[in-house]
């Protein structure tokens, strides 16, 4: 189970094809980011809707990192690798970064 769960809500900046952030994400993005020792995994969803069907999603994308040291992650997106990909990720979206974690009430 992982410590800190970060959800970062993503609107592509105008212009910005939805293919061609998808197979950056794919290629570059998830591969950094879930190389990480710090993330358990990293996960991007594409909003499709909403519940109920009424309207648009307020966001393009959703992204979920699952972290178990964030001592360590913080180390981490100091490295020349990970400052490379948040400057381009910087280039596609002006995210909003979420950070939480679990509420355990002794629940399974």
């Amino acid at each position: 189970m992982s410590l800190a769960r970060i959800v970062v809500l993503v609107n592509l900046k105008p212009g910005m094809s939805r293919s061609a952030y998808e197979e950056w994400a794919r290629t570059a993005d998830l591969p950094t980011v879930n190389g990480l020792r710090s993330v358990t995994r990293f996960d991007v969803f594409e909003a499709t809707g909403l519940l109920g069907g009424a309207g648009q999603p307020p966001y393009d994308y959703v992204e979920v990192i699952d972290i178990d040291d964030m001592a360590l992650f913080g180390q981490e997106v100091a490295t020349d690798a990970m400052k490379t990909i948040a400057a381009q990720f910087q280039d596609w979206a002006d995210p909003v970064f979420i950070t939480t974690r679990r509420l355990d009430w002794g629940q399974a």
